[in-house]
């Protein structure tokens, strides 16, 4: 029954606890986001990029985080720099 718990944190390099934290601050982030985007929709002038800066946001330090615990598994280069999400204007 713990495996259910822990598996999928172990595979991101991190903790039952830490993977709590960081699921817990993606989703407060994206109900945020969510908000503001039905506020767009009623005012169109109000929040007009929230939305997809906060997935280009969220995106970046979710891949990130993926890279780094790789580079720590010496399955990836140490330089990840190359690694960036196309941001639309």
């Amino acid at each position: 029954m713990k495996r259910l718990f822990t598996e999928h944190p172990e595979s991101v390099g991190e903790t039952y606890v830490q993977h709590l934290a960081m699921a817990s601050g993606f989703g407060w982030r994206m109900c945020m986001a969510g908000i503001a985007c039905l506020l767009h929709g009623i005012f169109p002038f109000w929040f007009k990029s929230t939305g997809s800066e906060t997935i280009c946001t969220l995106h970046d330090r979710m891949v990130r985080h993926r890279t780094d615990h790789k580079a720590d598994d010496r399955s990836l280069p140490a330089d990840t720099s190359g690694l960036e999400v196309q941001r639309l204007k």
